[in-house]
């Protein structure tokens, strides 16, 4: 492999995660980012064999360039399940600012663009996987709410999460960054942690 290979693969990806973000919902051909990256159409392909593994390791460039690993470190290591709810509701909504550009133009595409949508779906799945991570921490500690079995618990969290909700109440609402995220916590506590439990 010529040294050269991973700098091209990069340079698609930021072409295509360019593209993503400026065009609000229209299609990204695997042509108009091999033309913004300056490479050919067939070197596109030599790194990503369809167009809907590009959509998806485009998202994961960005996890990778915003660092949201390292957002979630904090989730990770959280000694009770309280807490990790906290930072993983504190990690994600302040993420959703950084990755909605992208997000809003994969939502726009997911309906007629079957690769969009598996890319998008494919995002919400990991995200999911913290909710029910958040989840399966606080009842392992006996703090979740006895109304919600895990299921349906990580399906509320996921629900409250969502960059539909943030868009709704951040950019048409008018709310806060800080009183969007001071929201959505305390509703999570409201509806997921047993009420002793709850701060």
């Amino acid at each position: 492999m010529s040294s050269a290979q991973p700098d091209t693969r990069l340079r698609i990806l930021k072409a295509s995660l360019e593209l993503l973000e400026a065009g609000q919902g229209q299609g990204v051909r695997m042509a108009d980012v091999a033309k913004r990256a300056g490479v050919s159409r067939q070197a596109v392909y030599l790194h990503f064999e369809s167009r809907a593994e590009l959509l998806i390791q485009t998202t994961l460039y960005l996890d990778d360039i915003a660092g949201s690993q390292e957002r979630l470190i904090p989730s990770r290591e959280a000694t009770t399940g309280v807490a990790r709810l906290d930072a993983f509701i504190e990690a994600w909504t302040a993420y959703l600012p950084i990755i909605y550009p992208s997000a809003r133009a994969l939502l726009a595409m997911r309906e007629t663009d079957e690769d969009a949508a598996h890319a998008w779906d494919q995002r919400m799945r990991d995200m999911r996987e913290g909710c029910e991570a958040a989840v399966t921490a606080l009842q392992r500690d006996g703090q979740l709410n006895p109304a919600h079995d895990p299921q349906e618990a990580t399906d509320l969290l996921w629900m409250l999460l969502s960059v539909r909700n943030w868009e709704q109440l951040t950019r048409i609402s008018g709310w806060s960054q800080e009183a969007y995220a001071a929201k959505i916590r305390s509703s999570a506590h409201q509806l997921l942690v047993m009420p002793k439990a709850s701060k």
